[in-house]
């Protein structure tokens, strides 16, 4: 059995004596790693809010005497083109992000899942600190503030391979749709709390803004490193099933083996592996008797050859480029066309937020249900290109009609990157051309979400050009819904894949 961390042998005395073992660890790590992410996309929100106080209307605050219009700006960003270079930020940020998940997916596979995560946490808060430390020391480099977001973006791809890994391990394929669904709402909570939490200080001191988040997440990595156990075998577990058998844990009733319901055999225990359910050919008594293999990671191209992987990663890279613009856009949207104030900017964009939660949810839920994530995602990306067109052109009318249309928004923008980068890469990562190979879905959860964050590197960038000096936010959303219409037909091969083995 692998060594558990020193926080869980405590716990595993503590606790456990009074729940279900195999209850109370899932449970126990689905919330942990819930607030794992929490904290990555807490740490991430601070500079869509900060950027609505680098550039302002200067006249327009109260006490303001200078003649000066730009006193009250934060150089480098106290010029004409200071969206071109708060748009750079986010390049740098999600670039080094998009580049260092491919390597991630592999480094994670290959070490430690528990270090490799806590490392990643904590360099992840020490490169958000810096970016607000910059206010403290009064830099004004543009080059010093990209360092940071290249170096951040670094740290933070650390985050989705490992806790999607860690989590696929604990739960199988029965209700992930709906678990991964529910589990997934840390994005959309993390930045959030990361809105609110910035929102205090952006307009007194916006150092804190970033300072406070880089404090929390450094905190939950040491959390991290002491009680997250990352695979069953490390506490005892039994293992979930990957392709739809349901299996039970008979070794605390004094047997040797797991049983599978469907057919009421028992499938022996080799060491700690899982050996196929037994039958009487000669060939089955052969691979009984030779010792288990460790399963090799695989390689890039490998997965590449998984069915759907290329599609949905594809899918996912429009889909993301939409969402992440609102993530780091929407504050600076919001204040621009409701004449509203950074701190009131930064609160009304968190309903785009509470409406993703119950995006995903839904996602998950009916993908369950249905069996087609394919089609469930082209369905919510068919309506969220209108839905766009129609929070554009109405959602100043105000602030009610504001908050309905960000909520609506956000449950058919969020609800599609949600599921593709939980429930469908976790199948993908355990699909059953791979014979029950467990070491692929770091690699697989790398390669969609590495590509998906290429188009979120894309779309703030893009937003920060075409917008311009004149805010030009029409073409912003013309760019938005186009992005959204090409991830779905994206999907169709995938789609009439489903329908087709559906009617068969």
């Amino acid at each position: 059995m692998m060594r558990s961390p020193l926080g869980v042998r405590i716990i595993d005395r503590v606790c456990c004596k009074c729940f279900n073992k195999d209850t109370w660890y899932r449970g126990y790590v689905l919330l942990l790693t819930f607030l794992c992410y929490c904290c990555y996309h807490l740490s991430r929100k601070p500079v869509s809010v900060v950027k609505t106080v680098f550039h302002q209307n200067c006249s327009a605050l109260p006490d303001y005497n200078s003649s000066d219009p730009t006193a009250c700006d934060w150089a480098p960003f106290n010029h004409p083109n200071y969206q071109e270079l708060e748009g750079s930020l986010d390049y740098a940020y999600l670039f080094a992000y998009a580049v260092g998940m491919f390597f991630a997916g592999h480094i994670a596979e290959r070490v430690d899942l528990r270090l490799f995560l806590s490392l990643g946490m904590m360099l992840s808060g020490i490169t958000t600190a810096l970016f607000g430390m910059g206010r403290l020391w009064n830099i004004h480099l543009l080059s010093y503030y990209l360092a940071v977001q290249i170096f951040g973006g670094l740290a933070q791809s650390s985050g989705w391979p490992a806790v999607v890994t860690c989590v696929g391990n604990w739960f199988g394929k029965g209700h992930r749709g709906l678990v991964f669904g529910v589990w997934n709402s840390h994005t959309s909570i993390g930045n959030i709390l990361g809105s609110l939490i910035a929102g205090v200080w952006v307009s007194t001191n916006w150092g804190l803004s970033f300072i406070v988040p880089g404090l929390i997440i450094l905190a939950m990595g040491l959390v991290v490193f002491l009680l997250l156990p990352t695979d069953p075998k490390e506490v005892g577990c039994s293992p979930p099933d990957h392709h739809g058998q349901h299996i039970v844990d008979h070794r605390t009733h004094g047997e040797t083996g797991y049983e599978d319901v469907s057919t009421h055999q028992v499938v022996p225990v080799v060491g700690e592996e899982i050996a196929p359910l037994m039958t009487d050919s000669d060939e089955d008594v052969e691979e009984r008797k030779r010792p288990p293999r460790e399963a090799e990671a695989i390689s890039f191209f490998g997965a590449l050859r998984i069915p759907g992987v290329v599609e949905f990663s594809l899918c996912l890279f429009f889909s993301k480029l939409v969402a992440y613009t609102f993530l780091y856009w929407l504050p600076s949207y919001i204040k621009y066309v409701a004449h509203y104030d950074a701190t009131q900017s930064a609160d009304l964009s968190t309903m785009f937020d509470v409406g993703g939660i119950a995006g995903g949810i839904a996602a998950g839920v009916v993908s369950d249900y249905s069996g087609k994530s394919a089609s469930t995602c082209a369905v919510m990306l068919a309506f969220s290109a209108p839905m766009m067109f129609i929070y554009q052109t109405y959602g100043n009318v105000s602030l009610r009609v504001n908050i309905v249309l960000l909520l609506m928004t956000g449950f058919l923008v969020n609800g599609p990157y949600a599921l593709i980068t939980t429930a469908v890469s976790a199948d993908l990562g355990t699909h059953k051309s791979l014979k029950e190979n467990s070491k692929a879905l770091a690699t697989v959860t790398a390669i969609i979400d590495g590509t998906g964050s290429m188009g979120a590197a894309l779309g703030p960038l893009l937003t920060g050009l075409i917008s311009g000096p004149s805010n030009n936010w029409n073409h912003v959303f013309y760019m938005l819904i186009a992005a959204d219409i090409i991830s779905m037909l994206l999907l169709m091969r995938v789609v009439f894949r489903e329908l087709c083995c559906r009617q068969t």
